[in-house]
């Protein structure tokens, strides 16, 4: 990638690299499924100093160490389908290469073993005129047979040297029916996204059905027979949305940082996958089981000279699950402004009935429908999945250790 090891205060400048950059996708030849799969292995069976990395407070693994291992390695299997016939042996790659999105992240419900190999595997499933979708899965064998523990779907975006603007990537072409079925479910994928965002709150304004939702929660807390609409009162066996939350601050250091010296998304999945899960213990008493992490976006980069401020919310419960929305801000020490970066949306799972969430105002009214939204995404999500092969088998490929 044309960047020095080593923390420097300040980096060295990739200019030169900018005219290496295709201007247009005829430039660059198409690449396959096949050309981008990468395989390798976090052994934790033979590394004691990795273990303690990776162990939770009930001897398995910390899921949220997974967040970060899978950022980073989809952006490997993408930096190995990038080829540019332009550049020689030894040339640095000249592409800025970032996490746009993480469309989801599925959990299996297996609890992975501390003292047992997890197989990391991923190609590119999609590609864009910039932008590349890559899949990404953790399998582990412990007693013979392969267990899957998670899967999940990044969108990386192509840069240029220093990261101004976009940059052309080679186009993908699949090889047989099943590549294209997993192209077309790629391209679903986009449209349902676009979707989503069409339908944002902050650009329409609620449905019928999701204003009726509103009204009805509003209805149940008051006391009919007061006419002036100012008496609320919490139904039973129910807890208002404000006293559902908690805030963290971290302060990010050169070892969170990635090439391009903002602070890693991985870093940013981990600590909100860990903040949610404390709210999660907090709220139901148990210790929740994460099912999915969806619509993760990262809509501007974090400084590392930026506090980082997390604020995580219980927004949406049903029966067992709970919807929790993570919002992370920066705080920047010079001008002294926030900036919301980034958002979470994770589902949790526990062995018992939860209280239902009551918003008190507009605001939390609508950080209900959205996590409402999100919750029920998620429960039909089956229905445009079409990366069902196993791509352990489909694609030969010796394992290498990480």
């Amino acid at each position: 990638m044309g960047v020095e090891m080593g923390y420097k205060t300040v980096p060295k400048s990739r200019d030169h690299l900018q005219s290496l950059i295709p201007q247009s996708i005829q430039e660059l030849a198409p690449r396959t499924m096949r050309d981008s799969y990468t395989v390798g292995i976090i052994p934790l069976s033979s590394d004691p100093v990795l273990q303690e990395k990776y162990v939770s407070l009930t001897g398995t693994v910390r899921l949220s160490r997974f967040l970060e291992d899978m950022d980073l390695f989809a952006v490997i299997a993408a930096r190995k389908f990038l080829l540019d016939p332009r550049l020689k042996p030894g040339m640095p790659c000249p592409y800025t290469i970032v996490t746009a999105l993480v469309d989801r992240i599925e959990f299996s419900g297996y609890a992975p073993k501390l003292t047992s190999d997890v197989r990391i595997s991923g190609h590119v499933s999609w590609v864009g005129r910039s932008s590349m979708e890559v899949v990404v899965w953790l399998d582990q064998k412990p007693h013979g047979e392969w267990n899957r523990i998670t899967k999940a779907v990044f969108l990386l975006a192509a840069r240029d040297a220093i990261n101004s603007k976009s940059a052309v990537v080679n186009p993908l072409k699949p090889e047989t029916d099943e590549e294209k079925a997993i192209c077309k479910g790629g391209q679903e994928r986009k449209v349902h996204r676009i979707k989503l965002k069409d339908k944002e709150l902050t650009k329409t304004i609620p449905s019928f059905e999701e204003q009726k939702v509103i009204h009805d929660l509003f209805m149940r807390t008051m006391n009919i027979s007061d006419i002036s609409l100012q008496k609320h009162e919490l139904p039973a066996g129910c807890v208002w949305m404000e006293d559902c939350t908690i805030s963290n601050i971290i302060h990010a250091h050169p070892e969170n940082r990635n090439h391009h010296y903002t602070v890693f998304g991985g870093f940013l999945m981990q600590q909100a996958a860990e903040l949610s899960n404390t709210l999660g213990l907090l709220f139901s008493n148990h210790r929740p089981v994460l099912t999915n992490i969806s619509d993760i976006n990262f809509t501007k980069p974090v400084k590392m000279s930026s506090l980082l401020k997390m604020h995580a919310h219980v927004v949406f419960t049903q029966m067992h699950y709970l919807q929790i929305t993570v919002y992370a801000e920066t705080w920047d020490v010079l001008s002294k402004q926030t900036t919301t970066t980034n958002s979470f949306h994770f589902t949790y799972e526990v062995p018992e009935m939860l209280p239902e969430v009551f918003p008190k105002t507009y605001n939390e009214a609508m950080m209900y429908i959205d996590g409402r939204r999100h919750f029920y995404d998620v429960m039909h999500s089956d229905s445009r999945d079409v990366l069902t092969f196993e791509p352990i088998t489909y694609f030969e490929s010796p394992d290498s250790k990480l």
